[in-house]
């Protein structure tokens, strides 16, 4: 890889030139309209958009790919060119990642892209050797992510390319390639500045393949599985065949499937258990054919939401024959079940009422940046199933194809979505550039591709965009995306999410089911946001939907916007249940931190206990998606000098925020659950007053200080916390117990703990796989003597490593901490910091981490390798 410190002139098209600059702008910021740039000609976008045509429904609007091989002659494409200086990287891989941050005022990045060099010009090149076998073949290149504005050549013939970083997609490199000698694959991503509100990540951070197939062959993405009808008894399976010959002639085919049970990682187990009846049909040369079969599954067993249901997916084994000889295989993983959405009760899954009790998810993995890891993924979710979280909104594009793979096995629930905006821009360089040319590609793809997996019940195909104030333009935009999920689709509903547009606009007409951002609970409404003049301001607007389209349903697909900083208090506290954080309330501007009280938001926001009542006032409300999960690179509300977010429920590094057991105490009520905050060291607040906040599934619960009791409070209606806000600090031990229906039902304890004394080491797995992708995330405690959690220390660490592994990254969770996550060592962050160490491909031994602190004792953790 060669990051191109001159960029090249191999340009995609002409750019606006950038007048504002500022990315610090409240994200509920009306979009502006796009700035008209004329191209010119010698810009290579003609010769990229016939990447497109197979996604472009109408032929008359396919693109023609024009004479000549723009960038034959530049060096990186040539085969002899000496790339022995590169940088040798393995996929996925994340440029930027690494760092450094950018710091100060005037970033060349700035906080809304995560401070880091994620924006230039990189190059990839590989040697491909085929066998001669192969000639008779076609050879696609498969990339399921590049960013951005991806172009590949091949042996110095520019093959095609996808601007838009997010989508999966196909080149075909046959016509260019050769099996006497090496074929030179270069690709060019250019990444820009000023694209994206958030961290977009930079270079092939997904997964990418070389798929060899025969000249007639099933086509990419090309089965769909529905199920029309579905009962305990019995289910309905309708399968979709697309099948491709690149033969000259025409062709009779066969194509025989075949259906089996999987265990949770695909793999057919058992005997086949049922067949498709076997299609026949015969293919003109050069062109596709669709078929469609049914087949009646008796007793199916069926997927559905964790915990409540099993997650049992199938497997589709199709074979294809030309004149009885086999020719192609290929696999469809699906699941059987019964998705409702109901005006009046909400989401219905295989006849049992599901509350969605869901979060959004940005792509990145925190210190890992954007590049695509399974582990880190999983444990993404792994830590949000312990929340009590079911589903999940993906923020705000399709993720990696693996991503889904654990959503099903995993037994979430996902809203998947494509673009956060169309013709009308939220940052200068952003998809407005080139919606018009590939909006109908994209949204075609993105459906296509993730169409079988049973945890996607619904596509949203856009994201608070600017269309929404442009009244029956922007609803035909609307109709316009929505008719080609369905086109792609018809069993999925498919929606946009509106924060503006309201229930009298053309917007919200154009909708299969109403996907609000903030306009459930009402933006700016409360008496503590009175003071804010700039922003959307609206009233709740549940009961208005509902009336207006009384058989849609609704979901809040982005609620709370509650900002915190894992572990860090502010006083005094606001006396409201929900206020804007500021740097005079709930924020800290020296340390840019935020109150951890879990009362503070985004300005457009509103905090937890302000949206459950809502919901709980508004039971036809299907539930809500949470803004957000994970922290994430980017968008770091309210203080833009910053790194990473403040919303999440659980830090960028991974430990929860005590806002984590307030939902938690919500969304899994028979968990005995409680918990204090904040902490109990505070040598500054003896006889000050610091207010105690108690989240617990019980009803109701009893404080002590020191034994003894400061009061015995219940949940009032629509209440969701207990307050204690007139204490007094006074060092020792802080204790509560909680009940239900007057039993004792939990209790948590907390002291003033001594000075730092020692660390503890805790990793996440007892073994590593020596496969070069094999992730250890180790939990790093600063503790006192008595081996408690010291919750304020921030003592400098130190880190090394033996053996035959890697430090990867490090991390605190602290969105202010502008250490690059390459470093060796870093401060913890209120007593926690994280190691993530990965085992080296194809080397034995064992990996031993030290960790060493001034006036610490050192310590370390030896992980095996298998």
């Amino acid at each position: 890889m060669k990051y191109a410190d001159n960029p090249d002139d191999l340009i995609y098209d002409v750019r606006p030139k950038i007048e504002d600059t500022n990315d610090a702008k409240v994200a509920d910021s009306k979009p502006t309209e796009a700035i008209v740039v004329a191209s010119n000609q010698n810009v290579l976008k003609n010769w990229i958009l016939p990447t497109a045509n197979e996604f472009i429904k109408e032929d008359s609007k396919k693109h023609l790919r024009p004479e000549g091989n723009p960038g034959s002659d530049f060096p990186f494409v040539q085969n002899d060119f000496n790339d022995s200086q590169w940088q040798e990287v393995n996929l996925p891989h994340d440029w930027a990642i690494t760092g450094p941050f950018y710091s100060g005022e005037n970033p060349e990045v700035g906080g809304g892209m995560g401070r880091l060099p994620s924006h230039g010009v990189a190059w990839y090149r590989k040697k491909i050797e085929l066998n001669p076998s192969d000639k008779n073949k076609i050879i696609y290149l498969d990339i399921d992510g590049a960013m951005s504005y991806a172009m590949v050549w091949l042996n110095g013939h520019l093959v095609g390319g996808w601007p838009y970083g997010y989508n999966s997609f196909r080149l075909n490199l046959s016509p260019y390639l050769r099996y006497d000698k090496p074929n030179q694959l270069a690709i060019r991503l250019d990444n820009p500045n000023h694209a994206a509100r958030w961290y977009p990540g930079g270079g092939l951070y997904r997964n990418v393949w070389l798929t060899k197939v025969a000249l007639i062959h099933i086509a990419h993405w090309g089965s769909f599985i529905t199920t029309p009808e579905v009962s305990p008894n019995k289910a309905i399976l309708n399968f979709e065949l697309k099948v491709q010959n690149n033969t000259p002639n025409a062709q009779t085919i066969r194509a025989q499937t075949t259906l089996y049970e999987t265990d949770v990682n695909g793999k057919k187990i058992g005997k086949k258990i049922d067949s498709f009846p076997i299609q026949t049909f015969e293919i003109e040369k050069n062109t596709n054919n669709t078929s469609n079969v049914q087949l009646t599954l008796e007793n199916p067993k069926l997927w559905g939401v964790f915990p409540k249901q099993k997650q049992n997916l199938y497997l589709a084994y199709t074979e294809l024959f030309q004149n009885n000889t086999l020719v192609d295989t290929y696999e469809t993983k699906f699941g059987i079940r019964k998705i409702e959405f109901d005006a009046n009760l909400g989401l219905i899954v295989n006849g049992e009422k599901i509350k969605i009790q869901g979060v959004n998810q940005h792509h990145d993995l925190g210190a890992l940046g954007a590049a695509f890891n399974v582990k880190a993924a999983q444990r993404q979710l792994e830590l949000l199933r312990e929340l009590g979280c079911n589903a999940i909104r993906l923020a705000h594009n399709p993720p990696a194809p693996e991503f889904l793979e654990l959503t099903d096995k995993m037994g979430f629930l996902v809203i998947n979505e494509i673009f956060d905006s169309w013709q009308r821009k939220k940052t200068p360089l952003d998809f407005h550039l080139i919606f018009d040319d590939w909006h109908e590609a994209d949204t075609r793809s993105f459906v296509r591709r993730d169409r079988n997996h049973p945890s996607v019940i619904a596509w949203s195909f856009g994201n608070e965009v600017g269309e929404q104030y442009t009244d029956k333009e922007g609803a035909k935009i609307a109709k316009k995306l929505h008719n080609i999920v369905h086109e792609e689709d018809p069993t999925r509903p498919a929606s946009a999410s509106q924060n503006f547009a309201k229930p009298d606009m053309p917007f919200s007409n154009e909708m299969d089911f109403i996907s609000l951002n903030y306009q459930g609970e009402g933006i700016r409404n409360a008496p503590a946001y009175a003071h804010l003049t700039n922003g959307i301001r609206t009233k709740p607007l549940y009961d208005a939907f509902h009336q207006t389209f009384p058989h849609k349903i609704i979901v809040s697909s982005e609620t709370a916007s509650a900002l915190s900083s894992r572990g860090s208090y502010i006083f005094p506290v606001t006396t409201e249940n929900s206020a804007p954080v500021s740097d005079t309330t709930g924020g800290n501007p020296k340390t840019k931190e935020v109150s951890a009280y879990e009362l503070y938001t985004a300005q457009f926001g509103s905090s937890p206990d302000k949206v459950f009542a809502t919901q709980d006032k508004h039971p036809f409300v299907a539930g809500e998606f949470v803004w957000s999960g994970w922290d994430y690179l980017g968008e770091p509300t309210p203080y833009y000098s910053a790194k990473s977010s403040y919303c999440g429920i659980i830090d960028l590094a991974g430990f929860k925020k005590d806002r984590f057991y307030l939902y938690q105490s919500r969304w899994r009520p028979d968990l005995p659950l409680a918990h204090i905050l904040p902490h109990w060291n505070w040598p500054d607040q003896i006889g000050k007053v610091t207010p105690v906040h108690v989240f617990t599934s019980g009803d109701e619960a009893e404080l002590f200080l020191n034994g003894k009791s400061l009061g015995r409070k219940k949940k009032q209606a629509f209440e969701y916390r207990l307050r204690w806000d007139d204490v007094v600090y006074q060092p020792g031990k802080l204790e509560v117990v909680s009940f239900r229906k007057d039993k004792k039902w939990a209790s948590e304890t907390i002291e003033t703990t001594d000075d730092p004394n020692k660390i503890m080491l805790s990793c996440d797995t007892k073994t590593l796989q020596a496969n070069g992708e094999d992730l250890a995330f180790i939990t790093v405690k600063v503790m006192d003597k008595k081996d408690r959690l010291v919750p304020n220390a921030q003592n400098k660490l130190i880190f090394s490593i033996e053996g035959p592994g890697e430090i990867v990254a490090t991390d605190n969770g602290n969105p202010s901490d502008l250490t690059a996550f390459s470093s060796f060592e870093r401060n913890a962050f209120n007593g926690l910091a994280l190691v993530i160490v990965r085992a080296k491909k194809d080397q034995k031994g064992i990996i031993k981490l030290r960790i060493s602190s001034e006036n610490l004792e050192k310590t370390r953790i030896s992980i095996p390798i298998k």
